[in-house]
């Protein structure tokens, strides 16, 4: 090696886990949010078949008072239901639902869940049974505390079922469910993971190789579910109902539609108290470690080369004659990583300080680690 060049391995590591970053960041993340706007809801569209929006419920009576009225006013010319799941609450969901059965008759009904079979989690027996109620083959899902961005989510949603020019149609359909802005380090924090972790799933489904869905905003079809056996696959683990029924999907050779401009949202309120968001984050990694290996190998290269960047460059700071390269690679990372984000910020309505983006991202991965360390103890994990 020329002399002029380090003669560390561990910094010629470090320049391979950014060169890794940079391919992530480059070949997937800003592609994704340079593709094409989707068509807006004025345009001409498949707007003809009918769908059932399905939201499960436990105990969610002032969320619901937000939500299903909204649902209720989208804007869609074929027909469609809200089919609430009330999975055993304790507030008045039932006498709310019944005043609004009566309202709109056969556009809203109730699915009352009266008791869990024992080992299985309940949000999964819960929305197998309203999957079965359901009237319309075609199934949108959110949850009791999101509320859709306009009234036109269920016209742009459904329409990623539908086939478009030499496109098959598809079976799933992946949509992006953001967080409210609001102040401190914490929301910002949110804010900033719930972009990342969209980039991955939203940009890896639309390069052709999807591995999950956010459960407060997606969509598959009843035929989906059954060839997928429902949630048999994982139905005594508590989280999943939502990425693990993708995994299985994806497994059968079904094929996932992404649905990601802004009008096609779902909003929900952060996390109030870093205890929340961290019970929080458990639920949603714990079902990881069920994801096919493929999955699991593209998602852990990208933030094992975050991980070992950040720790490889905690060792080579001691080493004051690699102060000047260090110094360049991380000029670079941070360029490319701000222009990156902006632009998925910008693409989907998460628009962040690009002088926070350093700390969120090393806060990002900080989390990680520490999350993923704590599933190692195996504490249960419970349906609120």
């Amino acid at each position: 090696m020329p002399p002029y060049l380090p003669q560390s391995p561990a910094f010629w590591l470090l320049v391979a886990c950014v060169l890794t970053q940079l391919y992530y960041w480059l070949y997937y993340f800003r592609p994704f949010a340079r593709r094409p706007a989707e068509a807006p809801a004025a345009a001409p569209g498949p707007d003809h078949e009918p769908v059932s929006v399905v939201v499960c419920a436990r105990n969610e009576l002032e969320n619901l008072r937000r939500l299903l009225p909204l649902l209720l006013k989208q804007d869609f010319p074929a027909p469609f239901e809200v089919l609430l799941i009330d999975d055993r609450s304790r507030d008045d969901t039932q006498g709310y639902a019944q005043q609004l059965g009566q309202y709109h008759a056969g556009r809203f009904r109730l699915v009352t869940v009266k008791s869990t079979p024992d080992g299985f989690a309940p949000k999964k027996y819960a929305l197998t049974l309203g999957i079965k109620a359901a009237r319309y083959p075609r199934l949108l899902f959110t949850d009791a505390d999101c509320l859709p961005a306009t009234d036109q989510w269920l016209r742009l949603m459904q329409r990623g079922f539908a086939a478009g020019g030499p496109r098959p149609a598809a079976d799933l359909v992946l949509g992006f469910s953001a967080y409210a802005e609001g102040p401190g380090l914490l929301n910002r924090l949110i804010r900033y993971e719930t972009l990342l972790t969209a980039a991955q799933y939203l940009s890896f489904a639309w390069r052709g190789r999807p591995y999950m869905g956010v459960g407060r905003n997606l969509g598959y079809t009843r035929a989906t579910f059954g060839a997928t056996k429902g949630f048999a696959s994982h139905i005594r683990r508590l989280s999943g109902d939502d990425d693990l029924l993708v995994q299985d999907a994806v497994a059968q050779g079904l094929r996932a539609a992404v649905v990601a401009d802004p009008p096609a949202h779902t909003l929900s309120a952060p996390a109030a108290t870093w205890p929340a968001w961290w019970a929080q984050k458990r639920r949603h990694l714990s079902a990881g470690s069920r994801y096919r290996a493929a999955d699991r190998w593209r998602i852990g290269a990208f933030v094992l080369a975050n991980l070992l960047g950040y720790a490889l460059t905690v060792v080579l700071v001691f080493l004051p004659e690699l102060w000047v390269p260090l110094a360049v690679i991380w000029a670079v990372r941070t360029v490319v990583l701000g222009q990156v984000y902006r632009l998925l910020g910008r693409r989907l309505g998460q628009p962040l300080p690009l002088a926070w983006l350093p700390l969120l991202d090393g806060l990002y991965f900080a989390q990680y680690v520490t999350i993923s360390l704590s599933l190692l103890l195996k504490r249960p994990l419970r349906w609120k």
